[in-house]
């Protein structure tokens, strides 16, 4: 991708785009951005910085991501392109009759019924194995001293954690969370912005992942006290749940928009409803900014209309994920996009927490990594002396007979956390990603939009104004969205809201290389961005 036009959007950052060639990192934590660097500094490389920077959102933004969540990375390295699936699927004792036996109706947010089994430090091992250069307990070294000695906890997480416990202290009133106010809440509060927060069981934790290899986690000491806390606690986690885990090696999917190849996982994820989005879009030609948005909401719609019906374990999908990329059925799907707004067939889209990192090295390699709790700080269960929050990814399961995501053992739920990546004539472009729940397809397909219609550097496009659609004709969209756009989107039948919360749209990165090797990046001015650049 050559050079993009300059513009900046002062009324949420005064960042412009950074440049580099020996390496970078952007993440939402200047920390984290940091610690990848340092890594790479003392001879790792983009994936051993990722590594370190994903580990260090753990313990510098606990609000979004823990050690006992889930991870999706795609990977270049040495001219070609991997997929890393690292989600964990429902334990052999989480049935829908156990479900409903506990009283519930639908999958609930917290407790043991939502708990699926970890995958992040098995994906953690795996990228540094396969790719790396360093032992990951080299790669984990600062992260490790972060959470012992202490960090400030930094304005955006702080806000969420204040937040996220005065929700979570209404909710979590049984005995077996009682480790997350200890780990979390041990005043009752969350922190201040710039208050010292120090993680001293979450540095023990990292460091037996780190030197085991994750084996601890999953076959050793660690695995022995989830499970331990599983059994007291009246939940389903088994030794064999942990010990049978292995993260899968993937084939990425792709499709072509406006001459570059837009690359996602293919499911359990959805990157699938960017993908069925972009390939609708790419035949249409929007006349002026409001049409544009227009025909963004309606493709992303009909896209999720497919993804609530069809998306699941793709071992359980009643079509292959490559069926929805078929040239000929995204042309049916784009002749259903009108004029108006439509109020197709969809699910209840809801935004959650989420943490996206992007890396690249002199050598060429790069990586587009996610992880996430789902919402927030997950569960609300933590294993007690160990730092380990329990992901809640399970709430995305369905109890509906019939349906493809129906919650059964060993099965992976619908997963929203997806990273992307772009490359153009079998060249690297480089990885991005918008993190947020159901906003990550719909953030996507709208920074790739103002990158390769628009012509916007990274930083553009990651500052200019989103949308949200939440369902049927309602979108929210930004304050700063321009005025005659959203007079025209509700001309259309688009029934608009404008929404303060940032938190609502999502948070991104992207790092773009040059065809002379220059890169740039961009990181979200809705959280504490910050691109470490060498």
């Amino acid at each position: 991708m050559g050079r993009q036009k300059a513009m900046t959007y002062p009324y949420l950052s005064q960042r412009r785009v950074v440049y580099g060639r020996r390496g970078m990192v952007a993440t939402a934590h200047p920390l984290a951005a940091q610690a990848g660097l340092e890594i790479m500094r003392q001879g790792g490389n983009a994936i051993d910085a990722a590594v370190a920077a994903a580990a260090c959102l753990t313990v510098v933004e606990p609000t979004s991501n823990g050690i006992g969540g889930d991870a999706f990375a795609i990977i270049w390295h040495e001219g070609r392109l991997y997929g890393l699936n690292s989600s964990g699927p429902a334990p052999q004792g989480l049935t829908v009759e156990w479900v409903k036996a506990q009283g519930y109706e639908t999958m609930p947010a917290f407790g043991w019924p939502a708990v699926t089994v970890p995958g992040a430090p098995a994906a953690w091992a795996a990228l540094a194995r396969r790719f790396g250069r360093l032992p990951l307990l080299r790669s984990f070294e600062p992260v490790i001293g972060l959470a012992r000695d202490g960090h400030p906890v930094a304005p955006t997480v702080a806000f969420y954690w204040q937040r996220g416990v005065e929700r979570l202290s209404t909710l979590l009133k049984a005995p077996e969370y009682a480790e997350w106010y200890r780990v979390f809440a041990p005043n009752g509060r969350g922190p201040e912005p710039g208050e010292i927060w120090h993680m001293p069981d979450h540095a023990d934790t990292l460091e037996r992942i780190a030197q085991t290899e994750a084996e601890a986690f999953y076959r050793g000491d660690l695995a022995q006290r989830l499970i331990r806390f599983s059994q007291e606690t009246g939940g389903v986690l088994t030794e064999e749940d942990l010990a049978e885990y292995r993260p899968e090696w993937v084939q990425p999917l792709s499709t072509r928009y406006r001459g570059h190849d837009v690359w996602e996982l293919p499911p359990n994820g959805q990157g699938l409803v960017a993908l069925m989005a972009l390939q609708m879009l790419d035949g249409l030609d929007a006349q002026d900014e409001a049409e544009r948005v227009h025909f963004q909401i309606e493709a992303l719609k009909l896209a999720f209309a497919d993804a609530a019906a069809y998306l699941a374990d793709p071992r359980d999908m009643p079509y292959p994920p490559e069926a929805f990329l078929r040239s000929s059925y995204g042309a049916a799907r784009r002749g259903l996009i009108g004029s108006s707004a439509r109020i197709p067939a969809a699910g209840h889209p809801v935004p959650s927490g989420t943490v996206y990192l992007a890396t690249a090295d002199a050598q060429g390699n790069m990586v587009s990594y996610i992880q996430s709790n789902y919402r927030g700080f997950g569960s609300g269960l933590v294993v007690p002396g160990t730092g380990i929050a329990l992901q809640d990814r399970g709430e995305l399961f369905s109890l509906e007979d019939g349906h493809p995501n129906r919650l059964e053992p060993g099965k992976r739920p619908y997963h929203t956390i997806i990273p992307g990546f772009v490359t153009r004539a079998g060249r690297a472009v480089g990885p991005f990603g918008v993190m947020g729940g159901f906003m990550q397809p719909q953030g996507h397909v709208q920074v790739l939009a103002r990158t390769l219609d628009e012509g916007y550097n990274p930083q553009a496009a990651l500052d200019a104004p989103r949308f949200y659609w939440r369902e049927g004709r309602q979108v929210a969209v930004e304050p700063t969205m321009p005025e005659a756009v959203i007079d025209d989107l509700r001309r259309r039948g688009h029934e608009i809201e404008i929404e303060p919360e940032l938190g609502l749209f999502g948070r991104g990165e992207i790092i773009w290389r040059s065809e002379d090797g220059v890169l740039a990046g961009g990181t979200e001015p809705r959280a504490d961005g910050y691109v470490a650049v060498w």
